[in-house]
């Protein structure tokens, strides 16, 4: 059966206890797919597509993906950090030729790319207004290479912006990295985080995606659990 490639940052790399209990949505995926059906998880911290690639990071998935495997493609938080010259890259030239060159990766080895744009912070304007749009031009650069290399694309970051507005300010906070005291590793405590997730926020998007692959149907879809179509 298939392996699921997965090239990111931290909003889906595997954790351990250091960081726990930050969750990344490939690390949870398994609960949404065939048990024959593996997951490769490559994404990393702070990678943007510029330094993923830099870093030898992309050459590594082409070494091992094979014929009818997949690779998901998911970048943007890092790529806009115009501070950081490793991994700042402009959303309408450079991301736009890294995306390619992940697709293409995919495609000389008779893989299946798949575009996923990044998941939305919790960021709200108030208790009363939705949260604001991040990664907007990197969004729209990942539907518009999606477009014209005619790769599938799942909006990510529509869904869980959707998903924040449902469930509201409060009750996000258990699905990001905010962190009581008196319940996480003293080292870990007080954290307010708005970009990470936990093990709820990664369950929650890791069904966007899938619900994504359903909607895609055929190939995306037979990856699926038979309970989830």
């Amino acid at each position: 059966m298939a392996t699921i490639y997965w090239a990111g940052d931290s909003t889906v790399q595997y954790n351990g206890i250091k960081t726990y209990p930050q969750t990344g949505i490939a690390q949870v995926f398994n609960l949404f797919i065939k048990p024959e059906v593996q997951i490769s998880n490559h994404a990393k911290n702070g990678r943007s597509t510029k330094s993923f690639i830099d870093e030898s990071r992309l050459a590594e998935i082409y070494d091992k993906i094979t014929e009818g495997d997949f690779l998901f493609i998911q970048f943007g938080h890092n790529d806009e950090k115009k501070d950081d010259p490793a991994r700042f890259t402009e959303p309408f030239s450079e991301f736009m030729v890294n995306l390619e060159k992940f697709v293409n990766v995919a495609r000389n080895k008779k893989a299946y790319p798949v575009i996923i744009t990044p998941v939305e912070r919790r960021n709200y304007i108030d208790k009363s207004e939705p949260c604001e749009f991040d990664h907007t031009d990197y969004v729209a650069a990942m539907k518009q290479t999606a477009e014209k290399l005619n790769v599938p694309l799942i909006d990510l970051n529509s869904m869980s912006r959707a998903e924040l507005d449902r469930i509201g300010l409060e009750a996000s906070k258990d699905w990001y990295m905010h962190l009581p005291v008196g319940k996480y590793p003293y080292h870990m405590e007080g954290l307010a985080d708005n970009t990470h997730l936990k093990y709820a926020g990664a369950v929650a998007y890791g069904g966007c995606i899938a619900r994504g692959l359903k909607e895609l149907g055929g190939i995306y879809e037979d990856l699926l659990l038979e309970d989830l179509i």
